[in-house]
């Protein structure tokens, strides 16, 4: 088993999980966080850090695809280990549906 960031984590990015993970499995994009699934030991303790709820295991229904692009794209983005401010507007956007749709846009080679 695995956590991963799901698509309230975009256009806020919140880091307070970062700081609490053993292992520094969090990697940065732009307006999101992912978590790289091989590296993750399944600890959960950044579940609960998370304010906007983005981080879920990947034994919930439907999760098979957020592992994917989790997989993919923390094998582009640079590691993070501390914790950053949110993005602005974070306020307005945390709970919004569909966001991934609406505001990732992966740049070639680097990411949303």
């Amino acid at each position: 088993m695995t956590y991963v960031v799901t698509d309230n984590c975009i256009a806020c990015k919140y880091t307070d999980c970062v700081e609490v993970c053993p292992v520094d499995c969090f990697y940065e994009g732009e307006n999101t966080l992912v978590i790289h699934p091989d590296e993750c030991i399944d600890c959960g303790v950044c579940e609960p850090e998370c304010p906007a709820d983005a981080i879920r295991p990947d034994t919930e229904p439907d999760m098979e695809d957020w592992v994917e692009f989790n997989r993919k794209y923390s094998e582009i983005w640079p590691v993070i280990i501390s914790k950053k401010e949110p993005l602005p507007g974070h306020e307005e956007k945390d709970g919004e549906p569909n966001k991934l749709e609406k505001y990732f846009s992966p740049n070639p080679g680097e990411g949303g």
